[in-house]
């Protein structure tokens, strides 16, 4: 027992640099928190104490702002970071090793008994207000990005990214996955496209400035078109 919560400690240090002493861990962080509750809430619940595992984890939620379904099977060295809104449905499953931001949903998508929520491989990092619904599986090592809703099943190893997610390629600054939003330069084809269409009508301002500059050195004249003021009669007149 107190291996285990060694080791819960242990992740925080890894995984928040803000992290200062074990005091503080203990006292000061609702994840830690959410984890104990949660470990305890969920023995009670797989004993067939039901209503007491899910007091027990309401009293969590009120503690913490982090509502774990005490069904939900979660594996070891699991970080929540800050956690408030954080929602883990009750046949979620969550891998060793997997990292959840603030405000990600593990939600159903059915009112039907039976699976109907996500489970994560080991070491799936899901970025904050990410959105993982269904019965549905995120392979070992992928990423979420913020704000994404998935739908779908994400492959090991993989960047998803959008609403609804889509894969792109993988995107992480200094070496550590960008968890609070998508860089710039990452593949996603719409903002490309965009980038691509300024870039092109820079430029083509670029050579007309350049070309007008070149006729007004060699003596040609150069007329700035004006603007003509709106009539607000024309389109009476063109309905007339």
């Amino acid at each position: 027992m107190f291996a285990r919560l060694k080791e819960e400690i242990g992740v925080v240090f890894e995984r928040d640099p803000a992290a200062r002493n074990t005091w503080e861990v203990v006292t000061c962080y609702p994840g830690f928190h959410a984890m104990l509750v949660h470990r305890f809430s969920h023995q009670l619940w797989t004993a067939g104490f039901k209503w007491l595992a899910r007091f027990m984890s309401h009293l969590g939620r009120w503690l913490t702002g982090i509502e774990i379904h005490p069904g939900a099977k979660i594996g070891r060295r699991f970080f929540i970071d800050h956690g408030m809104g954080v929602v883990i449905g009750e046949t979620s499953e969550i891998g060793d090793d997997c990292t959840l931001y603030h405000g990600v949903t593990l939600g159903g998508t059915s009112w039907n008994k039976g699976k109907r929520h996500p489970t994560l491989g080991k070491g799936v990092v899901i970025g904050a207000g990410a959105k993982i619904l269904g019965p549905i599986e995120i392979g070992d090592g992928a990423k979420i990005g913020s704000n994404a809703v998935v739908v779908k099943s994400v492959p090991a190893g993989a960047t998803a990214i959008g609403i609804p997610a889509r894969i792109v390629e993988s995107h992480e600054v200094g070496g550590r996955f960008a968890a609070y939003a998508v860089a710039r330069d990452a593949n996603d084809p719409i903002a490309q496209a965009l980038h691509e269409l300024i870039t092109h009508s820079t430029e083509a301002d670029q050579r007309i400035a350049h070309i007008l500059a070149e006729l007004e050195r060699l003596g040609g004249r150069i007329e700035e078109q004006r603007e003509t003021p709106f009539d607000p009669n024309y389109l009476n007149r063109i309905v007339d």
